[in-house]
């Protein structure tokens, strides 16, 4: 299997700058993050507590598309590869992130289980890249991005563009319209989560997640557990 360094980051920014909201979404994930906190947080704690959605109900998304020749953007540290059911004992994937710590933890994760190639790449971009992928994966990184869901829906535009005719695009996103009213704590979270410039989910709603889809699929699905919206998408 491949052990993926962090000279071996293809890096398809073309070196641009980016805008400060862009920025600063993806600088809360230092490498001293990704190595301690980030899965307790992410994964043990609030997928549970706050936002009523387990990281197992994440992991059956994988399992139920994930492909031998994947692509997963918004890569965190990696859990969610090392717990799905790739359907190949040896599969190739690609991560992709503007965040080079995240490459790097998330790669130095499954460098036993695949193959690995690394982007770096701003997906509200177009994407500068030939290949083509079975699946795509996409989980938390919507709602990171910032902007409206109908206008950040054009990293779904640019991502269904490097999928294979029979791809899938599959992901989820929390939404600030499936906050539980009664739930105080799923509010300040996602309120201080935004203070802090990680979350930029204010205005996306269930409705904006599906127009956004739309918008570049023939075919997609959504369903919603808890404030998380998981979804596929075929047929760019």
């Amino acid at each position: 299997m491949g052990h993926a360094e962090a000279t071996d980051i293809h890096d398809l920014t073309a070196a641009r700058q980016f805008s400060a909201p862009v920025m600063t979404g993806q600088a809360a994930y230092t490498a001293s993050f990704l190595d301690g906190a980030y899965d307790l947080l992410v994964h043990t704690l609030t997928n549970h507590l706050t936002w009523s959605c387990p990281t197992k109900r994440l992991v059956d998304l994988y399992d139920r598309n994930v492909s031998a020749d994947h692509l997963d953007v918004g890569v965190g540290t990696g859990l969610l590869l090392t717990r799905c059911r790739f359907p190949s004992p040896s599969p190739r994937v690609a991560l992709m992130d503007l965040n080079e710590n995240a490459l790097r933890a998330a790669a130095a994760r499954i460098a036993t289980l695949a193959d690995v190639t690394l982007y770096r790449a701003n997906v509200l971009d177009p994407i500068p890249l030939d290949a083509r992928f079975d699946s795509i994966g996409l989980v938390y990184l919507l709602h990171c991005l910032p902007g409206r869901l109908e206008e950040k829906g054009a990293a779904i535009g640019h991502l269904g563009a490097l999928l294979k005719p029979r791809g899938v695009l599959f992901g989820a996103t929390i939404l600030s319209d499936r906050y539980a009213a009664e739930h105080l704590r799923t509010r300040t979270m996602a309120g201080w989560l935004r203070k802090k410039g990680v979350f930029a989910n204010a205005d996306d709603t269930l409705a904006g997640l599906e127009t956004a889809l739309r918008a570049h699929f023939t075919e997609y699905h959504v369903e919603t557990v808890g404030s998380v919206a998981l979804f596929t998408a075929r047929k760019p």
